[in-house]
């Protein structure tokens, strides 16, 4: 890795180019065995694929198991709810 790119992963802490990838013909790609094994993804897995556009074109492929983002959607909502609806005792307090 360049000096640059080792600055650019330091910087960031999260972040880590873990391998570069080509995509065939058909649009497959293999993901590295220790890539899968660090992030424990079987065959059979699901991947939820997010998207992050920068000026109207894609800029960042996010993969995620789809285990997870349920329950990182659920715990989102969950608190987003939680502002949104009414508490009992506050309702009563009100009337």
């Amino acid at each position: 890795m360049t000096k640059k790119g080792q600055e650019a992963q330091q910087s960031c802490g999260c972040c880590k180019v873990e391998a570069l990838i080509t995509v065939d013909e058909r649009g497959q790609m293999v993901l590295p065995k220790d890539v899968r094994d660090k992030a424990k993804i079987k065959g059979g897995d699901k991947l939820a694929l997010t998207t992050i556009e920068k000026e109207g074109a894609v800029c960042c492929l996010l993969l995620t198991k789809a285990e997870d983002l349920v329950s990182i959607v659920q715990a989102t909502l969950g608190s987003i709810a939680g502002g949104l609806i009414p508490d009992a005792t506050r309702q009563g307090e009100k009337a």
